[in-house]
C-alpha cells in the first residue's frame, strides 16, 4: 500500500563557484601559480592583462561604451542559465577528468630511480627467464626507502594468479637473496634487523665488525632499547669494544635507498605567500602576487555572443553549437576569475588577522613572545568558519625579517602559569628543549626530572603533559638519548 508522507530536510549543497572557491584557497602559491597557467592554456575565453572595460580612455566614442554595456548586458542575460546552476554541469566534470588524465601523463625528468638501478643489475646476472620475471616482480614491489614490504607468499600468489607463473616460496627467496646483494647495500630487506645484517655481511670482515653482526643477529631487541650493559655482559665485551661496535653499526644506512633519490625528489620548494615587512613598531602585509596576473574575459568571444543573440540569419546549426562551447567557456572563466579575487581577499583578511594577535612575535622573532592562538580565535576576527582558516593556513607561508615560517606555526594550545597567566604550550616545549640540549648524554632528563624542573620555572605541568610535549618535538624518551 502506498503512503504520502510529509518530510523536512535540511541540506547544504554548494555551487559550483564555491567548490572551486575552496580548492583554490586550499592551494599554496607555488602550485596557485600553475593553476592560473593551466586555466589560462586551456580557456581561450581567458586572457592575460586587466580588463578592457576598466581601461577605456576618456577620449573614446561615448555612444560606443553605451553600445558596448547594453552588449555586456545581452550577453549576461544569456548566460543565466549557467550561473544559477545547483548542481556541477556535465561539461565541468569532463573537464576535470580530462586535466587529472593530463597530470597523469606528464612526464617527469631526473636520474635513475632505485628500481631502474636494480632492473639493470637484475639484467647483469646469470639467470633464466623465469627468475629475472621473479625477479622484476620482486623489485617492483620495493619501496623507495628500499625495503621489500610484502611478505614471499603474497608474491608468490601474484606470480601464480596474476602473471600465471608457476612458482612456490622457495623460488621468490632464492631470488630474492640474489637481489638483496645488489648495490646499494640493504636493499631488498624485510626489515631493518636484516637490512642492518646485510650491510655489514658485506663489508670487510673485522672482529668488531663480527661482533656488530652478532649484535644485530642476536641482540636486536636489547641494541633498539639501548640496553648496553646487558649486550655487553652476554658477549662479555668491556665499555670501549662497545663503543667500537655501536659506531659500526649506527654508521650503517638504515634506507639504503634514499641513496638513489633524485635531487628533484628530495627538494621542496617554498614560496612565501605573505611578506610582513618590519618598520620600528610598523607592520606591513605584502601579498605574493608572482606569476597571478591580473586575468579579463575577452573581447572577442563576448562580440560572438552577442552578435550570435542579435544575428538570426548566422544561427545555424553549427554556430549553434559553438556558442554553446563559448557560453560554458565564458561561464568558467567569470567562475575562476572571481573565485582568484575572493581567494585574495579571504587569504588577506585572515593573514591580518595573525600578525594582529602575534604581533609581539613579528616584531621580535621571539618565539616565547608568541600568544595562545587556535583557529577559533582568527575565525572570530575575520568573520570566517574555521574550516575556511584551516584551508588557508595549510600549506601557506610567510616571510617575515627572521626567516620563513608556515602559518600553523602561529597556532598552538594555551596553558597556565604559577600565577594563572595564559601562555603558550610553544613557549613550554622551547623551554623544555633547551633543558634536553643542555642535558648530560650519559644521564640524560627523565620526564618526571624535567617537570620538576618547569615548576621551579613557574610552570605547572604534570609529567604525562610533558610526555605529549616531548613526543610532539619528536624527542625520544631519556633511556634512548643515552649515550656511552
Amino acid at each position: 500500500m502506498f503512503k504520502q508522507k510529509l518530510q523536512q530536510k535540511i541540506q547544504l549543497r554548494l555551487s559550483p563557484q564555491q567548490i572551486q572557491f575552496v580548492r583554490l584557497l586550499e592551494l599554496p602559491a607555488i602550485e596557485m601559480e600553475d593553476r592560473v597557467k593551466q586555466e589560462l592554456e586551456e580557456n581561450p575565453v581567458l586572457e592575460e592583462g586587466s580588463d578592457f572595460l576598466s581601461e577605456r580612455s576618456e577620449a573614446d566614442d561615448p555612444g560606443d561604451d553605451e553600445n558596448s554595456y547594453v552588449e555586456d548586458s545581452e550577453v549576461d542575460l544569456s548566460l543565466g542559465d549557467y550561473m544559477t546552476e545547483d548542481d556541477i554541469p556535465y561539461y565541468k566534470l569532463a573537464e576535470m577528468h580530462e586535466r587529472e588524465d593530463r597530470r597523469e601523463d606528464i612526464p617527469f625528468s631526473g636520474g635513475i630511480s632505485l628500481q631502474d638501478y636494480l632492473l639493470e643489475q637484475l639484467g647483469l646476472r646469470n639467470l633464466s627467464e623465469r627468475e629475472k620475471k621473479i625477479g622484476e616482480y620482486i623489485v617492483g614491489n620495493i619501496d623507495d626507502n628500499g625495503y621489500l614490504r610484502r611478505s614471499l607468499t603474497s608474491i608468490t600468489d601474484d606470480l601464480i594468479f596474476k602473471a600465471g607463473e608457476e612458482v612456490s616460496d622457495a623460488d621468490v627467496q632464492s631470488v630474492l637473496t640474489v637481489i638483496q646483494d645488489f648495490d646499494p647495500a640493504g636493499t631488498g630487506a624485510r626489515n631493518l634487523q636484516e637490512c642492518l645484517l646485510l650491510q655489514l655481511e658485506k663489508k670487510r670482515q673485522t672482529s668488531c665488525t663480527q661482533l656488530a653482526i652478532t649484535v644485530v643477529k642476536d641482540h636486536f631487541d636489547a641494541f633498539a632499547k639501548k640496553h648496553f650493559d646487558k649486550i655487553r655482559r652476554g658477549l662479555n665485551i668491556d665499555e670501549n669494544e662497545m663503543r667500537q661496535i655501536l659506531h659500526e653499526i649506527t654508521a650503517l644506512n638504515p634506507k639504503p635507498g634514499n641513496s638513489m633519490a633524485n635531487i628533484s625528489d628530495t627538494t621542496v620548494q617554498i614560496m612565501p605567500d605573505f611578506i610582513v615587512e618590519t618598520n620600528n613598531d610598523d607592520l606591513t602585509l605584502i601579498m605574493n602576487q608572482r606569476g597571478i596576473p591580473d586575468m579579463h574575459i575577452s573581447r572577442e568571444y563576448l562580440n560572438m555572443v552577442s552578435d550570435y543573440a542579435k544575428n538570426k540569419a548566422n544561427r545555424t546549426a553549427e554556430m549553434r553549437e559553438a556558442i554553446q562551447f563559448v557560453k560554458q567557456k565564458l561561464e568558467s572563466a567569470r567562475w575562476f576569475i572571481d573565485s582568484v579575487k575572493q581567494r585574495q581577499e579571504t587569504l588577506q583578511r585572515t593573514m591580518q588577522a595573525i600578525i594582529m594577535l602575534q604581533k609581539d612575535f613579528f616584531l621580535t622573532g621571539d618565539e616565547s613572545r608568541l600568544h595562545p592562538m587556535i583557529l577559533k580565535d582568527v575565525a572570530k576576527h575575520t568573520g570566517y568558519d574555521i574550516s575556511t582558516i584551516s584551508r588557508v593556513s595549510n600549506s601557506k607561508y610567510v616571510q617575515t625579517n627572521f626567516g620563513i615560517f608556515p602559518l600553523k606555526f602561529f597556532f598552538s594550545e594555551s596553558t597556565q602559569n604559577e600565577s594563572g597567566e595564559e601562555i603558550s604550550t610553544r613557549e613550554v616545549k622551547q623551554i623544555m628543549k633547551e633543558f634536553i640540549d643542555l642535558e648530560d648524554k650519559h644521564s640524560p632528563l627523565t620526564d618526571d626530572v624535567l617537570s620538576a624542573m618547569l615548576k621551579e620555572k613557574g610552570y605547572i605541568i604534570a609529567r604525562r603533559t610533558v610526555a605529549k610535549y616531548r613526543e610532539q618535538m619528536g624527542i625520544p624518551v631519556a633511556r634512548l638519548r643515552k649515550v656511552l
